[in-house]
């Protein structure tokens, strides 16, 4: 087993000494899968780390220990703490690998993916040379690389996101290491690939009983993967359960409360429990439960006394004084019982409730005709660039007050659609862009790819995009108050300064943010935070349309949960037609009216949501629902 004993890591920052684990422990044993979960800062990517030894420069260990056990009954166990750089070397790889949550930048760019694999076999094993390059293929093959006698000689950017991922873990297991971290292994990924890459884990888990450490927080996945759940918070242990026990019945209130945050379809219309508040900064001295400022349940004693874990029964512990119970937990219906369980149902009624009539139409707000999209790609002086068909002949409409759900794999011309509607390839060389996108403009229907000057800047008012990554699309050099004005000053022109500065200050309260916000960088908000104000900057000009391209794939559940409660929120108030670009079905089955599967640039199905998710009628769709992990209920 790989056991890890009161572990503490300390970073150094200009704040402070920040402790970024504080007392954990636990136990990985052979053939079995521990699922480490938790909000981003709660530590655990830094546990893995700490654990291959891998920290950053500015940090260290403070105190604790990690013992490596070996098949020999009777021999000790290695202490990984106290061996020398060169030994450690041969434990990475060898005895503990490692799959890194970003495979296009754990693989080196310059070297062929089979040199990167043979490194690893003649590091750890005794083969060279032709037979090491052999074993380099028949990991290839293993992990279900197509043709891997030719791509072992394939750089990794000739490759596709889930086959760079396969890359890695072969790499990986090359050594055949006892032990292996997956750290966030299918986040960037699609379901299908995501469902491919777990389903190869598990079979390698079986046929070599493998110890895995899978950290994520995509709880479906650990639903569908683990034997037992460690949640962490504020870079400790809250909860440790097996696996069925911690869906079933969480104990811990954060546990519960982000249960309750995950969409899915039978919350549709309500509103989902968000946490309230953000992790708590983790160079202050703490006095009392870490939790307590965010939850509900929380008594004056909480905040005054260190609380440690606390044996639950069943192989269960738990680091709360009120810990939720058993009878409540499991209640069927969802929501909290009554005793002690009050106060949290009290705090998911503080989430914003969805009130009044959405705006009803017969006619669409917008209606997408016959749109194609190509992309010439090479050519030279004497060849001729090779057409790409991104897009192939898509055809939606989206009414006020309602979602389409735009869905499929990774390069299917989800984006691209989206991009195409909001002008954004408008001017650009080799794109070649057809069809029609009908939109209400002030009362009228206005081609948008048919508009230029003053009508198709009215037109941006009407349709307005927020982006995947709200730190790519925020200039960070700009306060908060310059980029929320930034759209009026373009399409809203008749708005005097001041007016510009109180319709903000409005929206950076409407989205739930104070108004010292204004004055902020992009840099000093979370993810969540962040995408609040690129939700903002999209209303600041009062569209009628918001597309909105995968905005909830790199945040937290609870974060997620945020957003998703504003969308619906103002959506209701204000009437906007969402379209909607995810792959994430639990968002689609939650916040969906209509969805749009598409597949190599053509739609392949579309409906209501309830009949395209629950009686797919295309082979693709039912492949594509079959793929998606759900936790259980």
């Amino acid at each position: 087993m790989l056991h890890v004993h009161d572990l503490q890591v300390s970073l150094a920052s200009d704040a402070g000494l920040v402790r970024a684990l504080d007392g954990m422990s636990l136990t990985l044993r052979r053939g079995e899968t521990f699922a480490l979960v938790g909000e981003s800062g709660c530590g655990k990517s830094m546990t893995a780390l700490a654990l291959m030894r891998l920290l950053p420069d500015n940090g260290w260990v403070s105190r604790g220990q990690i013992d490596l056990g070996t098949e020999a009954p009777d021999a000790k166990p290695t202490e990984l703490l106290g061996l020398t750089e060169a030994d450690m070397r041969r434990v990475r790889g060898g005895k503990v690998g490692i799959i890194f949550q970003e495979p296009a930048t754990s693989l080196n760019p310059v070297m062929r993916v089979g040199d990167q694999i043979v490194e690893v076999i003649e590091t750890h094993t005794r083969l060279r040379g032709a037979s090491a390059r052999r074993k380099a293929i028949e990991w290839l093959d293993r992990v279900g690389i197509p043709e891997p006698e030719r791509r072992i000689d394939s750089y990794p950017f000739e490759m596709s996101g889930g086959q760079k991922q396969r890359v890695m873990i072969a790499m990986t297991l090359a050594a055949e290491p006892p032990f292996l971290i997956a750290d966030e292994p299918t986040t960037a990924l699609d379901v299908t690939i995501q469902k491919q890459v777990l389903d190869l884990l598990k079979r390698l888990q079986q046929e070599r009983s493998l110890g895995l450490l899978l950290i994520t927080h995509d709880l479906a996945v650990v639903a569908g993967m683990a034997h037992r759940v460690a949640l962490m918070y504020a870079g400790q242990v809250v909860e440790e359960a097996p696996a069925a026990a911690f869906f079933a019945a969480p104990r811990h209130p954060y546990a519960r409360m982000l249960l309750d945050a995950l969409p899915d379809a039978r919350r549709k219309g309500q509103p989902l429990t968000a946490i309230g508040g953000t992790v708590p900064p983790l160079w202050q001295r703490f006095e009392g439960c870490r939790f307590a400022d965010r939850c509900p349940r929380a008594q004056p004693d909480c905040r005054k006394t260190l609380v440690q874990l606390s044996a639950m029964g069943g192989e269960a512990v738990v680091r709360c004084l009120y810990p939720v119970a058993p009878s409540e937990a499991a209640s069927p219906s969802g929501g909290w019982s009554s005793g002690g369980g009050a106060a949290l149902e009290a705090a998911a009624q503080q989430a914003p409730r969805f009130t009044g009539e959405a705006v009803s139409a017969s006619s669409p707000v917008l209606a997408v005709e016959g749109l194609s999209v190509a992309f010439a790609s090479g050519g030279g002086l004497w060849r001729r660039p090779h057409r790409v068909q991104a897009v192939d002949d898509v055809s939606f409409s989206v009414r006020p007050g309602q979602t389409l759900a735009l869905v499929g794999e990774s390069g299917c011309g989800k984006t691209t659609t989206g991009r195409a509607i909001v002008q954004l390839l408008r001017g650009q060389p080799q794109v070649d862009v057809r069809g029609q996108a009908w939109l209400d403009v002030d009362g009228q229907r206005r081609d948008l790819f048919a508009l230029h000057g003053p009508a198709l800047m009215a037109a941006r008012r009407a349709i307005q995009m927020v982006f995947q990554d709200p730190f790519a699309s925020l200039n960070p050099r700009m306060r908060v108050a310059d980029v929320l004005q930034e759209g009026l000053l373009t399409l809203r022109p008749d708005l005097d300064a001041a007016a510009r500065l109180q319709r903000v200050g409005e929206l950076v309260e409407r989205v739930g943010l104070r108004r010292d916000a204004l004055g902020r960088f992009p840099h000093e908000f979370s993810g969540g935070q962040r995408q609040r104000l690129a939700i903002a900057r999209a209303l600041a000009v009062e569209p009628r349309v918001l597309v909105c391209d995968e905005p909830t794939s790199a945040l937290d559940v609870s974060v997620q949960a945020q957003i998703l409660n504003l969308l619906r929120e103002l959506q209701t108030q204000l009437g906007l037609g969402l379209l909607f670009i995810t792959h994430n079905m639990g968002v689609v089955a939650y916040l969906a009216d209509e969805v749009v599967v598409m597949q190599g640039g053509r739609v392949v199905e579309s409906g209501p949501a309830a009949q395209v998710l629950d009686a797919p009628r295309e082979v693709y769709t039912q492949t594509l629902m079959a793929a998606v992990p759900r936790p259980p209920r």
